[in-house]
This record gives C-alpha cells, sequence and structure tokens, in this order.
C-alpha cells in the first residue's frame, strides 16, 4: 500500500488537479457507457414485436428513463428506442474521445515536466560533484528510464482507469452473453478501412516523432559528454534552450499523436454499434426474428470482464516500470542536493584588471591537489602552467573558471570575491581550448556561433573570426561552406581543423579570458606550429592561460609558472626559468625543440 501511495504521490507532484480530472472523466464514461448497455437497452424489450409499448416492464428505479421519454412526447416504439440508443452511443463517443484526448495530454504534459526538470537539473549540477558521477547511470535515467516512468505513469493511469469501469459495470450488469463479442468483431472488421486512413496519418506522426527523438538523444549524449566545456564557457544556459526546444517539438508530435488515437478510440464502439444497430433491424423487419433473444445478446458482463482483465494487464505493465520511478526519484535528489552554489548579485561585464589567488588550497576527498598558492594574472597577459602530472595545472584552471570553489583562501577578479560573483556572467567571459576539441554534431556556422541566427551582421562576425582562427580558407573550400556539416563528433574534419574551429567559436563569443588546456598535446607537429601562430596572434589581445606539457607552444608567453607538490616552485618567463630553475631546465632539455 506504502509502494501505491508513493506513486501517487510522485504523479501528483508532477500532475496536481490533472489527475483527478482525468479519473474524473474516466468516471463519466464509465458511467454513460453503462447507461447505454444496461440502462437504456432494456427498453428494447418494451417494444418487442410491436409497434408501441401500452404497459412498460418494471425496471427498478431505470423508470425514470421511460418516464422521460413519454414526458417529452416520444412514442415508445421501435424506431424511436434505436434513435435514442444510437444517438446516445455517438454522444458517448464524442465524451470518450475528449477522455482520451485529454489523457494524452496529462501524458505528454507529465513527459515534458520530466524532461525538463532533468534538463535544468542537470545544467545546475556542480562540477565537482558531476566528475565523481556515473556517467553511464546520467545518460540512461535521462534518456531510457525517463521513457520508462512514462510508460509506468500510462499504465498506471489506465489500471486506475478499468478499475473504475470494473466498478461501474458490476454495478450496473451482472451476465455475460458470447454473442455481443461476435458482432463487436464483426463491427470491428467492417470499421478496419476507415481506421486504415487514420493510421496512415498516426505513422507520419510517429515517423517525425522518431526523428526528433535521435535528435534529443544525440544532443544530450553530447550535453553529456562536453559538460566540463559548457559549463566553464556559461554556454550551458544556451545549450540547455536548444535542448527545450527538441523537447517541445517532440511533446507538440506527441499531441498530434494523441489527437490521431483518440479518434481511433473514441470512433471504434459508434462504428460497431452503427453495425448492431443494422443487424437489429435486419433481423427484427426482415427476417422477423424475435426480438427478444436480439436484446439478450445486448445484456452481457462483457465490458466488466474486458476491463477486469486490462486492469491486470496493465497493472503488471506498471509493476514492470515501477522500478524507474524509484530511480529517477532517487537521481532527481541527488542532482538538486549538488546544485551550484547560487552566487551574489555581483556580475561580471567585463575583465579589466586581474584575477589574484590569495593562499588557496583545494583538495579532492581529503587528497590535497594545491596549496597556499598566491598568484596574480594580468588582463592580457599570456602565462603558462607547466608541471608533472599531478602538480595541480588542470585544478588551478578549474579554479580559475569557477568549476569548482576553494576550499581555503581567496580567487579575487577585478577586486571582488569569486565567491561573491555571480559565476555564470564570469564564466561568459571565458573561452576554453581543450585537448579533445569540442566539435558539436552540426553545420560548421552553427558550432561557431552556437545557434545564432544567420543574419548579415552574424555571417559577417563569424566569418572575420574564421580569418582570425586561420580556417577560413579551408571552409571557404566545402561544398556548402560555413553550412557544411562536420559529422559526428567532427569525424570529417582534422584534429588541427577541428582545434581553429573551437578557437573560431571562442572568438566568437568576444571573451576577455581564453584557457588552452593541453590544446596541442594530440596534434601532429604542423597543426601544432598553426594553433601557436594562433596563439601569437591572440596575444594582448585576450588573457591567455594556457596548459602544455610540450613546452615549444609556450616559449613566447609572457610569464610561465612551474608547479611542483601542490604548490608555485617559480614564476618567471621562459628563457630566465630554463636558467635558473633546475626542474625547469631538465624539461626543457627532455624536450627536442
Amino acid at each position: 500500500m506504502k509502494k501505491h501511495i508513493n506513486s501517487f504521490r510522485f504523479f501528483y507532484d508532477y500532475l496536481k488537479s490533472k489527475i483527478f480530472i482525468n479519473m474524473g472523466l474516466n468516471v463519466s464514461v464509465g458511467l454513460l457507457d453503462g447507461f447505454g448497455l444496461v440502462m437504456f437497452l432494456p427498453l428494447l424489450q418494451l417494444v418487442d414485436d410491436s409497434t408501441k409499448v401500452e404497459n412498460p416492464v418494471d425496471i427498478g428505479s431505470l423508470g425514470f428513463l421511460v418516464k422521460g421519454i413519454e414526458n417529452v412526447g416520444l412514442a415508445l416504439n421501435l424506431k424511436t428506442v434505436l434513435v435514442i440508443m444510437l444517438v446516445f452511443f455517438i454522444l458517448k463517443g464524442f465524451a470518450r474521445f475528449f477522455e482520451a484526448y485529454y489523457r494524452n495530454m496529462v501524458q505528454q504534459f507529465f513527459i515534458k515536466k520530466l524532461r525538463l526538470k532533468s534538463i535544468g537539473l542537470l545544467s545546475e549540477f556542480q562540477y565537482k560533484a558531476f566528475v565523481k558521477s556515473d556517467s553511464g547511470m546520467i545518460q540512461n535515467t535521462l534518456s531510457g528510464e525517463v521513457g520508462r516512468v512514462a510508460a509506468a505513469s500510462n499504465s498506471y493511469f489506465m489500471a486506475l482507469q478499468s478499475a473504475i469501469m470494473v466498478l461501474v459495470y458490476s454495478v450496473l450488469a451482472f451476465m455475460a452473453n458470447p454473442q455481443f463479442a461476435v458482432m463487436v468483431i464483426f463491427g470491428g472488421l467492417l470499421s478496419n478501412g476507415i481506421f486504415n486512413l487514420i493510421n496512415k496519418k498516426t505513422i507520419e506522426a510517429s515517423r517525425k516523432i522518431t526523428k526528433d527523438g535521435h535528435d534529443f538523444q544525440g544532443l544530450l549524449i553530447q550535453k553529456v559528454a562536453l559538460f566540463k566545456y559548457l559549463k566553464a564557457t556559461g554556454l550551458i544556459g544556451v545549450y540547455r534552450k536548444k535542448l527545450e526546444e527538441i523537447v517541445i517539438k517532440i511533446h507538440d508530435t506527441n499531441i498530434k499523436i494523441g489527437y490521431y488515437s483518440a479518434i481511433l478510440f473514441a470512433s471504434k464502439e459508434p462504428l460497431v454499434m452503427v453495425v448492431v444497430v443494422v443487424v437489429i433491424l435486419v433481423q427484427a423487419l426482415l427476417l422477423s426474428q424475435s426480438l427478444g433473444v436480439i436484446i439478450l445478446s445486448l445484456l452481457f458482463f462483457y465490458r466488466g470482464l474486458t476491463f477486469l482483465l486490462s486492469l491486470q494487464s496493465f497493472y503488471n505493465g506498471f509493476l514492470v516500470n515501477s522500478g524507474a520511478l524509484e530511480n529517477i526519484t532517487d537521481f532527481f535528489i541527488e542532482l538538486d542536493s549538488e546544485k551550484d552554489v547560487i552566487q551574489k548579485e555581483e556580475k561580471i561585464r567585463s575583465f579589466n584588471n586581474e584575477i589574484k589567488f590569495e593562499n588557496v588550497s583545494f583538495s579532492y576527498n581529503d587528497t590535497p591537489i594545491i596549496n597556499q598558492v598566491n598568484l596574480t594574472i594580468k588582463k592580457n597577459e599570456s602565462i603558462a602552467f607547466v608541471g608533472e602530472s599531478g602538480s595541480g595545472k588542470t585544478t588551478l584552471v578549474n579554479l580559475i573558471s569557477g568549476l569548482i570553489l576553494v576550499d581555503n583562501g581567496e580567487i579575487l577578479v577585478d577586486g571582488v570575491s569569486l565567491s561573491q560573483i555571480d559565476v555564470q556572467s564570469y564564466q561568459r567571459r571565458i573561452g576554453y581550448i581543450t585537448q579533445e576539441p569540442v566539435v558539436f554534431s552540426d553545420t560548421v556556422f552553427n558550432n561557431v556561433t552556437f545557434w545564432s541566427e544567420p543574419n548579415f551582421e552574424n555571417i559577417k562576425r563569424f566569418w572575420e573570426v574564421m580569418e582570425k582562427a586561420h580556417i577560413a580558407d579551408f571552409i571557404m573550400q566545402l561544398p556548402e561552406k560555413e553550412n557544411s556539416f562536420l559529422g559526428t563528433n567532427g569525424i570529417l574534419v582534422s584534429g588541427g581543423q577541428k582545434q581553429r574551429i573551437s578557437i573560431a567559436r571562442e572568438l566568437y563569443k568576444d571573451i576577455d579570458i581564453l584557457i588552452m588546456d593541453e590544446a596541442t598535446s594530440s596534434l601532429d607537429s604542423e597543426s601544432e606550429k598553426i594553433i601557436q601562430d594562433n596563439i601569437d596572434s591572440l596575444k594582448g589581445e585576450v588573457t591567455l592561460i594556457i596548459v602544455a606539457h610540450r613546452l615549444a607552444t609556450i616559449k613566447s608567453v609572457d610569464r610561465v609558472v612551474l608547479l611542483s607538490n601542490q604548490s608555485i616552485l617559480a614564476i618567471d618567463d621562459f628563457e630566465s626559468l630554463a636558467k635558473r630553475i633546475p626542474e625547469f631546465k631538465r624539461m626543457v632539455e627532455l624536450q627536442t625543440f
């Protein structure tokens, strides 16, 4: 019982009063259907083999139906009753259409809410917590598990609807007769041609759902894989909007499918009842069969039995997916508990003076990474971090970009503590080039502009930064130029070209700080030389912060910071450092320039 209460509470948290509206519609459809089969049908017994009923049989509390017909001046004859039945079932078809369509809208609303919440919580997830998480669990929960939860909710409410219908039919009917089932099958076969027309529309919409679903999964996978870049550069909000657009497209198409499904669901029985009425007329008027036998065939308990079987089936479907409810509940709690700290109202419009470390220390799981670091980085200075693996180079970069917060000490940006700054406003001033270039599965233009509108101003700026990144000539040679697709993870271009596209993207953003984290370590010598020319051309225009193992790329920087044993061993220009610091001199000698 507790499990069912928790499940209901989970759905209620997202759907609120929509749950009770849906339940009310279920009850209404059940009552309408019950009246049609059990309450109105006995009226046919009153007109068996006659044109008018003089003394209607006693039908207990249902007598108000007979009196109602007489009060409006209608005679109780065969044609009147059949017309009333037919109109009633057609009206019930409309009622069922609204119930089915609303249920689909509630279902799609629930899926949309789940996906938008998961996108939002992941965007706000702390980087420090993210690196400790299981990326496979994140991906599966945000894609497959959301689908399973949606399936669980559908099974849950369909089981609830079936239970309500069983209750209604148990009260209104008590017997069953297989003849009516034969008539339903017969009517279903005749109505199949009409259903095929609607099915074609449904298939078209379903194909669009598949395509949009592929786009959503592709973007979501890339968001997980490129999380660090998106967080460090402040672009995660833009990427979030891109994902939300896909979610809304999927939502709208699913609504369309629900419309077609509701028509199918609502029209099936009215069409069958048309067949039933025709059969009754043929048997009674043409074949002169006893109307009493025909009437009995309509007094079935098959409705209740059908929904009882449906209840068992839907409940089993809910149980199959109920584990996903527990998983996604725990997952949302974890994401929510590790959200980025809400920063103060101080916003960074531009980086003007300096970034200053004052006695900064940081540890991962109680393991010291950097200790008591003091460092000042001036605006438009070029500075490189070097040292052995584990010396703290990447940690310094993560601290500078606001991905992680200091354990002790303070980082000041233009004299204001980073802990008091709206970190996303600061990160929007940062460009980030990693060892593995960040390339999205889209066109060159969208990769560089991050899906900006292709208007005159943006296209002009696009080509300006492509020139600065020394890749404009290559793009001009492509068949579709800036509209050329780069393939999954930029598979259609080389490593050096991907790095230059990444540089162009950061320049397009109009940044103040450019971080290059091992940006040339995986490139060949020729590509490395091109990237080095890019770095040299950017000196003095932006604040360059470089992490490098290959020392040839940092010979011309203003200062080199040598890290050792979680602290700064020395700071100087490249030549001076090589002359006076034995550790750095050894590093230089081990590499061939």
